[in-house]
């Protein structure tokens, strides 16, 4: 479980640290209580580097590392987790505010290493006390987040090899992109490495079209004639003989990497279940409407379940980006999209709203209004999954799964418009 730190951790600071981190190297500064520096420098990022800091440290500021508070640009990746071993009290810094604190201190616009270190150390100094601490997370939601990240990643990778594949199909081989309009399927990978031109198709024959769609539980009575007749006419109009010899080489090697992608993506799948069957949550994000065995995972790690970072449902609504941003000067008065915010998280919202409005009646009146409104398609969600988010927000608060029945009375106890939107369409 999360590791909570104490009521007031700025307090028990005695040291105040910036760290400018970067791929190979890091550089920081370290202040005393009256804004004295104590120790500036420059490390590697390996173990040499990390063991020379630690010295450092010691000669300067003593061995008890928790007095120590770390300000650094990030909230994640190894110099955050290094910086968190050594026992220091991580202060994750947005680089937007990042670069407020180093025009402070340098309005001429210069720009260092050292001077980013610096500003951000002395800024935990001054302005500390109202930030908030990074928390150690579990390391199953952790391990969680990343593999769904990276399993979108992946996706991304096949998308772009669909993508190139198509457009080699379509310069040599049409009968290919006729007869399988899914090709996210092995069996459309298979038909290309298997009658890779239209010359091979020909050739092969009905019994070998027929013994291929057995084998790939392709014999439906609606596609079966229809792709018969398609094989039939490949050789009617394909590319020339120069342009099917080259890119056929092309579409054979896509057809591999997608393979092997599919394969890996399965792994990835399994274990994303797997981690989202060992936490405690699973329950609450399984019955959320519409967010299936794949958003529901996304959304848990995303949002840290019961033991994640906000303090209150406007937090996990800016962090989302479902919440837009306002701002007021004088007698003007303007509301535009949040930018800064979880891309992740957003995305997944954004896909879960879609997705329940085809599970809960109440959720397709509210969208369909804002549509009315003259809302576009992405608004509307937005302001479904603000919506959203109060009820998720309010689950992992109380351990109560989404009750549909539950949500229904408290929407006609409140007087809640939708339901009268929902009452018209019945």
């Amino acid at each position: 479980m999360k590791n909570h730190p104490p009521t007031d951790p700025w307090n028990a600071l005695g040291y105040y640290m910036g760290l400018d981190w970067s791929k190979d190297h890091h550089d920081i500064v370290v202040v005393d209580p009256q804004g004295d520096i104590l120790l500036e420098m420059t490390f590697d990022d390996n173990a040499k580097g990390w063991h020379r800091l630690r010295r450092r440290l010691d000669e300067r500021v003593g061995a008890d590392y928790t007095q120590i508070g770390a300000a650094v640009e990030t909230s994640r990746g190894p110099a955050v987790e290094r910086l968190l071993e050594l026992g220091c009290t991580v202060f994750p810094v947005h680089p937007k505010a990042a670069q407020r604190y180093r025009d402070r201190k340098a309005p001429s616009g210069v720009k260092n290493d050292r001077l980013d270190a610096w500003s951000l150390g002395d800024a935990l100094r001054t302005d500390g006390r109202q930030w908030r601490v990074l928390q150690e997370e579990d390391p199953r939601v952790q391990e969680l987040r990343l593999i769904c990240r990276d399993e979108i990643s992946l996706i991304e990778q096949q998308t772009a090899l669909i993508n190139q594949l198509q457009e080699a199909l379509h310069e040599y081989y049409p009968a290919a992109l006729e007869a399988f309009t899914d090709w996210t399927r092995p069996s459309a990978w298979a038909f290309v490495e298997r009658f890779p031109t239209p010359q091979a198709l020909g050739k092969a024959g009905k019994r070998r079209w027929e013994k291929f769609l057995h084998a790939n539980k392709l014999y439906c009575p609606q596609t079966y004639p229809h792709r018969l007749e398609i094989f039939t006419h490949a050789e009617e109009f394909c590319g020339a003989k120069a342009v099917t010899r080259a890119k056929s080489l092309l579409a054979v090697s896509l057809a591999g990497q997608l393979r092997l992608l599919g394969k890996q993506l399965a792994v990835y799948r399994q274990r994303i279940q797997e981690l989202f069957d060992q936490h405690p949550d699973h329950g609450l994000f399984d019955s959320l409407p519409g967010a299936g065995p794949k958003l529901a995972p996304r959304l848990l790690c995303e949002s840290g379940g019961s033991d994640g970072p906000f303090e209150d449902v406007q937090g996990m609504q800016c962090m989302a980006g479902t919440a837009p941003v306002s701002f007021q000067s004088g007698q003007m008065k303007r509301v535009r999209f949040r930018w800064a915010c979880n891309k992740h998280f957003r995305a997944a919202v954004h896909l879960w709203a879609n997705l329940s409005r085809t599970k809960c009646a109440w959720a397709e009146a509210y969208y369909r209004k804002k549509r009315q409104e003259g809302k576009s398609h992405s608004c509307a969600l937005r302001c479904l999954g603000q919506r959203w988010l109060k009820i998720l927000f309010r689950m992992v608060r109380t351990g109560r799964p989404y009750d549909e029945a539950l949500h229904m009375r408290n929407q006609v106890a409140h007087g809640s418009w939708v339901i009268e939107l929902v009452q018209q369409k019945a």
